[in-house]
C-alpha cells in the first residue's frame, strides 16, 4: 500500500452571509486570484469555503482570504485543517471488503472520510493531520488483514502477482481433475488437497469478512466446502473450490482490465523531458521539471508537461485530451498539453503546471474520484444485496435444521446438502458488480471521448434528459469574438473610442469585454488610468476616467440611463439584424460611441442539435443576455426552435425552472464561468472545458474537454446503452439466483451446478460491461437525418 506521493493540505473556514449560487460564484472568482490556492469551492449548505492550499503554513495566504472575503461583504468564521492520502490496496475486490475497511478506518479518532474504490483497488481518506498519520491509516489497513500493495505494482507491473494468485486454482484444478483418475482412497487424498490449496484463500478473506461482522462471499463457500467434506461430498466440496477460484481469478483478470484502461490514458506522458539549462538540453524527470523553464520536443515525441510554445511550430495530436486524432495546428503563444504527440516539427515551450498538476493528471484525477461516487442504480443493488443474502442465508439454515426435525423420512445428510447448495446461490457476486463495472467502464469511454462526467448518477441522468438549455456565447458560438465596427457618436477619433473602452473592460471578464481589450493590443492602443471600477451584473460596468464617469455595456443599460435616441436605436437594430452585438460607450448624459462584435457558430452546433433531436430530446432552447435579433440569428443557424434573450443570470434561472416544471430532467451547457448558477441548478450541468479550464473542471458535472458540442448526443446515447446494459446485467443475476432457488429446495440442483453458474453469471456481467469501453456511439448522419425527419 502506498498513497500517492503528492501530498494535499485542505482547509476551510465558515462563511457568513453566503445565500445563493451568485454569491458562491463571486467568492469562488475572488478566491482563485490569490497566490498559492488551488480550487476554491463554496458550500452553499454549509455554508464553508474550501480550497487546496499548495505550501503547508502558509499564513499569508489564508489571512489574505479573510480580508477578501470581508471586502466582498461576508464574515469568516472559523477555520479547520484536513489532508488528504490516497492508498493502492491489493486485495480489494468487491464492496464487502470495502466495508471491512471503511469501518476499520473510521473507527480511528481524528479521520473524517473514509471511501473505497473496489474497482480501481483505492481507498481514499481525509483526516486531522495533527490528530492522524498516514503511518496509522495504512497500520489500520493492515491489520484488516489486506495486501500491502506498491502503487506501480497496480498499474500494470501485476503479472508477476497475478500469476501468484492464479498458482493455488491451478494447482486446485489439477487435483480435482487428476483425483478423478485415481482409486477412493488417492481421490480423497487429492480433493482435500485440492480444497485446501485453492480454499485457503477463500477461507482467509471468509474470516476477515467475520471478524468484521460482514457476511461474504468467501465466508459462504468456506461454510459451503466445509460442509460438503463433512457429509462425504468430496467431488462435490473440491469441484466448488476450483471453480469458485477460477470464477474470482478470471473476475479479477476482467476487472483489471477496466481498471487499466483509464491508467493507460495517463501512461502516455513521458517520464522525462529534454530541458535547455545553461544553452544544453538535458534529459530530466518530469518532476524535477520546474515553471518557466524551457523544453525541446523532437518530431514524433509526446510532450511532457503543459506549456506554451516560444519557438517553432508543429501540429500536435491531442486525442488524449480531447478524444479528437486531428492534428491541431501550434504556433509561437500557442498552449500544448502533456501526453499529447508531436507530429513532425520541432518546437520549444515554456513550463506553466507542475508534473502533478497538468491538465491530463487532473483529468485523470477527476475521473478517478468519479469512479469513487456511486450511481443510484449502484445504491439499489447494494441495497438488495444486503436483503437477499441473509434472506437466504436464513433459508439455508430453515432448510438444514426443520425438514429432518419435522419429517421423520426426511434425511439430515441429504437435506443439509440442498442447504449447502443454496448458501452458494446466496452469494450475490455478480449481482453486486452488475453495475460498478459498467459504471466504471462507461466513465472511461466518455474520458477517451474528451468527456469528464462527474460520477455515475450525472451518467445514468444525461440519458434520461428531456431538455437541453444551451448558452449562446462561447458555446453555441466560438467565442473568438472581434471587432467589427468602431462608430463614433460625439466627435471622438476610433482610437479614442477605443482607448476609453479598453480602461474600463480590461477589469471585466465577459467575453465582450476581452473582445474589445484584444482588438485594442493588436492596433497598440493604450489605455488611460480608470478608477472606482464596478460592474452592473448583467448590463455592463463603470468607472472613472480623468475625473469623468463613464458607462459601457449593453443596450439595456443605456436605456434605463435614458440616453438612447431614435438615431441610435436604428443604428442598434442594423448591427443586431447582422448578428452582431453592440457595445455603448457614454457618459455625462450622452453616448459617445458604439463598438460592433461578431461571433461564428460552432460548425458542430446544428449537427448536435439535430442528433439530439433524433434521440428524442425535443425541448432544446436557448439562453443569452444579448438582443432579440442577434440570438434569432444564431438560433437558426444552429436549428434550435426556442430562445430566451435578454435574459440577466437570475432570469436563466426561471427559464430553467420552468423546463423543469414540463420535462424534467433538464441539462444547461455553457462556459462554465458566467454560467454557473444555471449550471449548479441544472440535473446535469455540462461546462465548456477549454481544454483544461480551472473553473470549467470545478463547476459543472460533465465537462466537455475539447469544447465539442457534438460529444453530447454522444454521451446520450453512452448513458443509455450503460444503463440498458446494467439493466441487463442485474436482471440475469436475478434470474440466474431465482431459478436455482426454484431448484435447490427440491434437490434438483448440485453444487457443483450453483457454483457453474454463478460463475458463468459473473463472467457475463464483467464482458458484458466491458463492451462499453469499444460499443459504437455515433450515428451515420443518414440515420440522423432519417429519424429526425
Amino acid at each position: 500500500m502506498q498513497e500517492q506521493d503528492r501530498k494535499r493540505t485542505f482547509r476551510e473556514i465558515r462563511v457568513d452571509g453566503i445565500d445563493c449560487p451568485s454569491c458562491a460564484t463571486k467568492i469562488e472568482a475572488r478566491m482563485r486570484r490569490i497566490p498559492g490556492i488551488r480550487d476554491p469551492r463554496v458550500d452553499l449548505v454549509e455554508r464553508k469555503l474550501r480550497w487546496e492550499e499548495q505550501e503547508r503554513g502558509n499564513g499569508d495566504a489564508r489571512a489574505r482570504i479573510v480580508r477578501e472575503l470581508e471586502r466582498l461583504g461576508f464574515h469568516a468564521v472559523t477555520e479547520a485543517r484536513e489532508e488528504e492520502a490516497r492508498f493502492e490496496v491489493a486485495e480489494l475486490d468487491c464492496r464487502n471488503e470495502a466495508e471491512v475497511i471503511e469501518r476499520r478506518v473510521g473507527e480511528i479518532t481524528g479521520v473524517h472520510d473514509v471511501s473505497c474504490d473496489p474497482l480501481a483497488g483505492r481507498v481514499t481518506v481525509r483526516f486531522d493531520p495533527e490528530r492522524v498519520t498516514r503511518a496509522i491509516v495504512a497500520e489500520t489497513i493492515e491489520r484488516a488483514g489486506f495486501h500491502v500493495a506498491p502503487a506501480e505494482e497496480r498499474r500494470g507491473g501485476r503479472r508477476g502477482a497475478r500469476w501468484k494468485e492464479a498458482l493455488p486454482t491451478l494447482l486446485s484444478g489439477i487435483f480435482l481433475f487428476g483425483g478423478l483418475l485415481l482409486p477412493e482412497r488417492a481421490q480423497i487424498m487429492a480433493f482435500l488437497a485440492g480444497m485446501l490449496i485453492g480454499g485457503l484463500p477463500v477461507a482467509r478473506k471468509g474470516f476477515r469478512a467475520a471478524r468484521a461482522g460482514t457476511l461474504d462471499m468467501n465466508l459462504l463457500m468456506s461454510i459451503a466446502v466445509i460442509g460438503a467434506v463433512a457429509i462425504g461430498e468430496f467431488t462435490e466440496g473440491a469441484a466448488v473450490v476450483f471453480l469458485f477460484s477460477l470464477a474470482e481469478l478470471l473476475e479479477s483478470f476482467s476487472v483489471a482490465r477496466a481498471r487499466r484502461a483509464i491508467g493507460e490514458i495517463l501512461s502516455q506522458t513521458p517520464k522525462e523531458a529534454r530541458v535547455q539549462r545553461e544553452a544544453e538540453e538535458t534529459m530530466l524527470p518530469v518532476e524535477r521539471v520546474r515553471i518557466g523553464e524551457r523544453v525541446v520536443v523532437q518530431p514524433g515525441e509526446r510532450i511532457p508537461l503543459d506549456g506554451r510554445v516560444t519557438e517553432g511550430s508543429s501540429e500536435v495530436n491531442q486525442a488524449p485530451i480531447t478524444g479528437e486524432s486531428l492534428p491541431v495546428p501550434k504556433g509561437v503563444g500557442d498552449p500544448v498539453y502533456a501526453g499529447s504527440i508531436n507530429a513532425y516539427g520541432a518546437f520549444t515551450f515554456e513550463v506553466t503546471r507542475l508534473s502533478e498538476d497538468t491538465t491530463l493528471s487532473r483529468i485523470i484525477h477527476l475521473v478517478e474520484e468519479a469512479q469513487s461516487k456511486r450511481a443510484p442504480m449502484e445504491r439499489f443493488v447494494d441495497r438488495f444485496a444486503r436483503i437477499y443474502t441473509p434472506f437466504v442465508l436464513a433459508l439455508a439454515v430453515g432448510i438444514a435444521i426443520l425438514p429432518p426435525l419435522l419429517f421423520s423420512a426426511a434425511s439430515f445428510s441429504e437435506w443439509f446438502y440442498r442447504a449447502l447448495v443454496l448458501l452458494v446461490i446466496s452469494c450475490p457476486c455478480a449481482l453486486v458488480i452488475s453495475t460498478p463495472i459498467a459504471i466504471v467502464s462507461a466513465l472511461t469511454r466518455a474520458a477517451r471521448l474528451g468527456l469528464l462526467v462527474k460520477g455515475g448518477a450525472y451518467l445514468e441522468t444525461i440519458g434520461r434528459v428531456r431538455a437541453v438549455l444551451f448558452d449562446k456565447t462561447g458555446t453555441l458560438t466560438l467565442g473568438r469574438l472581434e471587432v467589427t465596427d468602431v462608430v463614433s457618436l460625439g466627435g471622438e477619433e476610433e482610437e479614442e473610442l477605443l482607448r476609453l473602452a479598453v480602461a474600463i473592460e480590461q477589469r471585466s471578464e465577459h467575453a465582450l469585454a476581452r473582445a474589445v481589450v484584444a482588438h485594442a493590443r493588436e492596433r497598440g492602443v493604450k489605455p488611460p488610468a480608470a478608477t472606482a471600477f464596478s460592474a452592473i451584473p448583467g448590463k455592463g460596468a463603470r468607472a472613472q476616467i480623468g475625473g469623468v464617469v463613464y458607462f459601457i455595456g449593453n443596450h439595456r443599460l443605456f436605456e434605463e440611463l435614458g440616453w438612447c435616441d431614435p438615431e441610435t436605436d436604428r443604428r442598434l437594430l442594423a448591427f443586431e439584424q447582422e448578428g452582431k452585438s453592440a457595445i455603448l460607450l457614454g457618459a455625462e448624459g450622452r453616448l459617445r460611441g458604439i463598438l460592433a462584435v461578431a461571433d461564428q457558430v460552432r460548425p458542430e452546433a446544428a449537427d448536435a442539435v439535430e442528433r439530439l433531436k433524433a434521440l428524442g430530446i425535443r425541448e432544446i432552447g436557448m439562453l443569452t443576455g444579448d438582443n432579440r435579433p442577434t440570438a434569432a440569428t444564431i438560433a437558426t443557424a444552429c436549428g434550435i426552435p426556442t430562445f430566451h434573450a435578454e435574459r440577466l443570470p437570475e432570469e436563466k434561472l426561471e427559464v430553467l425552472e420552468s423546463y423543469r416544471k414540463r420535462a424534467a430532467p433538464v441539462a444547461m451547457v455553457g462556459d462554465g464561468i458566467n454560467d454557473a448558477p444555471a449550471l449548479a441548478s441544472a440535473d446535469v450541468g455540462i461546462a465548456m472545458g477549454r481544454i483544461g479550464t480551472d473553473c470549467a473542471l470545478e463547476t459543472a458535472d460533465v465537462v466537455l474537454v475539447a469544447d465539442d458540442l457534438g460529444r453530447i448526443p454522444d454521451l446520450v446515447v453512452l448513458s443509455r446503452k450503460t444503463v440498458s446494459i446494467i439493466r441487463e446485467n442485474i436482471t440475469l443475476a436475478i434470474v440466474i439466483k431465482l431459478l436455482f432457488l426454484a431448484l435447490a429446495i427440491p434437490g434438483w440442483a448440485t453444487l457443483w451446478m450453483a457454483i457453474l453458474a454463478d460463475m458463468g453469471g459473473s463472467l457475463f456481467v464483467i464482458f458484458n460491461s466491458l463492451r462499453i469501453l469499444r460499443m459504437r456511439l455515433t450515428p451515420s448522419r443518414d440515420a440522423v437525418r432519417s429519424s429526425s425527419s
